[in-house]
């Protein structure tokens, strides 16, 4: 079965092509981001306007990598939510529309399960269980993965998301949006001695977050700085290394606790901070050295894609869900409501399909 994914939740349009029996044929990404950065966020109205103008040349481009035609599609996935509503209803109106012309079947796939099963387009994949920490611009959650579709939530963000508050102490230091990529390079020549920035909520039991006091003591230290008068390059860089690693540490110090109270040994990072270099070298030594597995997707597949979406819709559409009549999109879907989907294998398996290329 060949499915067409197509993500267009945010400021990434994002589509792919999926076949169940060959893996990944071809994807392609347009992002959005010299459009938001002159605002220093997403614009929802512009995004969804550069949705409608990018998504139907990105089937082409994808069709015509992997060497296919619309007679080769036998289903469509899109995301239906979580998400901006505007460019979800682009996205989904498109793919029933697309889906009805061609007379194959269309699925609304839930945006954070992509990223969840991301990994799954690699080589190595999970098996479940697993404990899943998904790190994006919206979300920083835990859960525990017993199959897909069985989620059992065990902490989130009670306020900013970690790449939210990432963006946020980028704004603060003068950098460009989006902030993780640009705060991590600057980390890179900061002092890690300098600074000791607080590690949110890790002395409460549980494995809820919060960065909204990260943020706060972030802006303190440059202001005090600013009123001594002086807010060097080096200042700066200073400031993002503090800021970096007390996010890291605060996230390994929650997986390493949730791994422990729910007993196992695989960890899957998912989600656009999922790319940063220090966390994913942090997990590995720390986590690695007690026998944890770690898993992440590939870097083309952290931010928003459509490859996770066509390969999570094929999932679902290979156990028999489809679209009924009505267009759903949903900006608010917690992942817990999702059905579960029978593992032919058992609930060791990974989830079906062979990896991408």
């Amino acid at each position: 079965m060949n499915v067409l994914g197509i993500e267009t939740s945010c400021d990434e349009t994002g589509l792919a092509l999926y076949s169940t029996e060959r893996g990944l044929l071809a994807h392609a990404l347009y992002s959005q981001v010299a459009v938001h950065r002159e605002y220093g966020g997403v614009v929802p109205e512009l995004a969804s306007r550069d949705h409608i103008r990018k998504t139907l040349p990105l089937i082409d481009e994808v069709l015509a990598a992997a060497d296919c035609t619309a007679a080769d599609i036998d289903a469509v996935a899109y995301t239906a939510g979580p998400g901006l509503i505007g460019a979800l209803m682009v996205g989904a109106t498109m793919a029933r529309a697309l889906a009805l012309g061609w007379g194959v079947p269309a699925l609304g796939v839930h945006h954070m399960e992509g990223h969840l099963l991301a990994p799954m387009l690699e080589d190595t994949r999970p098996d479940f269980p697993f404990i899943a920490l998904l790190v994006s611009g919206g979300h920083t959650q835990l859960f525990r993965v017993d199959g897909i579709g069985r989620y059992r939530l065990l902490g989130e963000s009670l306020d900013d998301a970690a790449g939210e508050a990432f963006d946020k102490a980028a704004k603060m230091l003068g950098l460009p949006y989006p902030g993780g990529p640009h705060i991590a390079r600057l980390a890179e020549d900061g002092d890690a001695g300098r600074f000791d920035f607080p590690r949110p909520m890790v002395n409460r039991p549980g494995l809820d977050f919060s960065f909204s006091g990260l943020k706060t003591h972030t802006l303190t230290t440059i202001r005090a700085m600013e009123a001594e008068g002086s807010l060097e390059q080096q200042d700066r860089a200073d400031v993002a290394r503090a800021f970096e690693e007390a996010v890291v540490s605060t996230l390994l110090i929650k997986c390493r606790r949730a791994l422990e109270q729910e007993g196992l040994t695989r960890l899957v990072m998912a989600g656009g901070v999922s790319a940063n270099r220090n966390l994913r070298a942090q997990l590995a030594d720390t986590l690695g050295g007690k026998g944890i597995e770690v898993f992440y997707p590939g870097m083309a597949f952290c931010t928003d894609n459509g490859a996770m979406i066509a390969y999570a819709g094929a999932q679902r559409l290979a156990a028999g869900q489809r679209d009924g009549l009505d267009l759903q999109v949903r900006p608010r879907w917690p992942m817990t409501e999702l059905a579960p989907l029978p593992s032919p294998e058992g609930d060791s398996a990974a989830a079906q399909g062979p990896a991408g290329p």
